[in-house]
């Protein structure tokens, strides 16, 4: 968690019940004005519905190959949320329930997913398909480094740079749309939020890595 004058920032995993209980703790001590989520109007929308429908409007707005590729991360966080006891995103679920008791406005900072699929696909080259494929044949048949994390927590910071360190080798077009750039469009929304309400307090939640970047370019926006 990273505190920058009225931003209080939480970086998150998705399927933690730690996350959740942080999100629920933070929010009810800080008591924001403002709530402010990585999620788009569609996945706040869809983390809401109590049971998920496949609709056809969902297939067309994020191209069959997207829909595809979102519904096979849908399905991973679905089986690693039943390993530890919990539902995917719960923590943001919470965050919602937990504004709405102290009155407070839910902003949503994420890029719109299917914009961030299809920028994807745009830019990821043959090569970078074909070494994910190994990758995944590997960690199928338990090759390739492994690194280890209780998955019932939010992973040690110096876990996530090692991810994230090597997503940007290994995938670089990964990186840049679905780190880099998300990166500097939250921290442009935050940004725009401080100024536009600059006595009030912003409890804002991302996924883990992200975290650390985006304060750094909020700061570069203010300074």
């Amino acid at each position: 968690m990273i505190q920058y004058q009225t931003l209080t920032l939480i970086g998150t995993s998705h399927i933690s019940p730690e996350s959740i209980a942080l999100v629920r703790r933070t929010i009810q001590e800080v008591r924001p004005s403002f709530v402010a989520l990585e999620l788009d109007k569609g996945r706040l929308q869809a983390l809401l519905e109590k049971k998920r429908k496949i609709r056809w409007r969902d297939v067309q707005k994020l191209g069959v190959k997207g829909f595809i590729f979102a519904l096979i991360g849908a399905w991973v966080e679905q089986k690693l949320g039943k390993m530890v006891g919990t539902t995917p995103g719960g923590e943001m679920k919470t965050a919602v329930i937990e504004a709405g008791k102290i009155n407070a406005k839910v902003a949503l900072i994420d890029q719109e997913i299917s914009i961030t699929i299809k920028k994807l696909f745009r830019k990821i080259t043959w090569k970078e398909k074909v070494r994910f494929l190994w990758d995944l044949v590997k960690g199928l048949f338990g090759r390739g480094e492994a690194i280890k994390f209780d998955l019932r927590k939010v992973p040690p910071e110096r876990v996530i740079e090692k991810l994230v360190a090597q997503v940007k080798e290994r995938y670089p077009s990964f990186y840049a749309v679905l780190i880099e750039e998300r990166n500097e469009i939250m921290a442009r929304k935050l940004h725009t939020l401080m100024e536009k309400h600059p006595e009030e307090k912003i409890v804002a939640i991302v996924g883990a890595g992200h975290e650390k970047a985006i304060v750094n370019l909020v700061q570069k926006s203010i300074s």
